[in-house]
């Protein structure tokens, strides 16, 4: 005969609706008690029936993620896995379940997400991305659906719930990083200008390119998105300039390495040659050689936060909508030096 929430209630001396309190995590119940539940309900081999749960609240116990390529791309970039993680654990601890779309296009995964809601199979929604043109927000929003980004809004911000760093700052911090050990000719590859995390951070690199006063030259901002045929010429095209930079800021690891590539390939050493800032300080940073200066994006908090916030909006629905803030942090490694000035002796 399986165990039940009075069984539980009774070995541990409280009453059924504390024995609630504790499964669904309620703040209402302290630590001490939490623990003292949980332990009883581990010996005496308690399981939470998700079916009878599930048909009391009319919920799925469910939670869509709306990947922001499709997922064999997103999957080779482990920013997205560690975020993926950040979510997983935050749903593993509230009894939820993720639900990921499989799209190889965005008119795929748009119609991922219409079959998430018209056939009710989440409770609610996180978008791993926040970009202009977006066809699943604005429908989102139509349907009235629960959902949190992981990025700014692109619009009506004040009404969306979302989880971002602050991205322009995160990039003025490291433009001036760069700057403060000597580099004046400083330019940024990003991952395109489609979405506004890359937007936000080249108006941080441009902050911080105009309050020192530094000159920017053409083709000192580039562009070496993912899939684009043409990126690794854009590298080679920026370091042939008749001035070309000393210090690069890319907006991503895992285009940092293929930068790195290039500048082998161009028998260029780092950091002598060249210093380089990345963004995310993933795995790839680490192993990379040298390895990378990287601003840490705090991954893994971007997703426990969106899916923590999104499971808040569920509980309470009428909640008004907030943004969280990731704080961001330069992790220094060895992929930059200072710039020596150079013997006029």
């Amino acid at each position: 005969m399986s165990v039940t929430i009075k069984d539980v209630a009774k070995q541990a001396n409280v009453a059924p609706s504390t024995v609630s309190r504790v499964i669904s995590n309620s703040p209402r119940i302290s630590e001490k008690t939490k623990r003292k539940v949980r332990k009883v309900m581990d010996e005496m081999g308690y399981h939470l029936n998700l079916n009878a749960r599930v048909l009391v609240r009319q919920s799925t116990q469910t939670i869509g993620i709306v990947m922001k390529n499709s997922a064999s791309h997103s999957f080779e970039n482990p920013f997205f896995s560690e975020l993926l993680r950040g979510i997983s654990q935050a749903c593993h601890e509230h009894d939820y379940s993720i639900n990921l779309t499989t799209g190889e296009s965005e008119e795929e995964i748009f119609n991922d997400v219409v079959k998430m809601v018209q056939g009710k199979r989440v409770d609610g929604v996180i978008v791993l991305y926040s970009k202009k043109d977006d066809q699943v927000v604005p429908y989102l929003m139509e349907h009235d659906f629960p959902f949190v980004m992981v990025g700014k809004p692109v619009m009506d911000s004040s009404n969306v719930m979302y989880v971002d760093n602050d991205n322009v700052q995160a990039c003025r911090d490291a433009t001036n990083y760069l700057i403060n050990i000597g580099h004046d000719k400083v330019a940024l590859l990003g991952g395109g200008s489609h979405f506004e995390v890359d937007k936000a951070r080249l108006e941080g690199f441009k902050y911080a390119v105009n309050e020192n006063k530094l000159e920017l030259p053409n083709g000192y901002i580039t562009n070496i998105e993912t899939g684009n045929s043409k990126r690794m010429q854009a590298i080679h095209e920026l370091m042939d300039l008749p001035e070309p930079p000393t210090a690069l800021v890319v907006t991503d690891d895992i285009n940092a390495l293929k930068v790195m590539a290039v500048l082998q390939e161009r028998n260029m050493k780092m950091p002598e040659d060249v210093s380089i800032v990345s963004f995310n300080n993933t795995m790839l940073s680490k192993l990379s050689n040298p390895p990378l200066t990287t601003v840490d994006t705090n991954s893994y908090q971007l997703g426990y936060e969106s899916s923590n916030s999104l499971i808040h909006l569920l509980d309470e629905p009428d909640m008004l909508k907030r943004s969280v803030i990731v704080p961001t942090t330069i992790v220094e490694r060895q992929s930059c030096s200072r710039k020596m000035t150079p013997n006029m002796d």
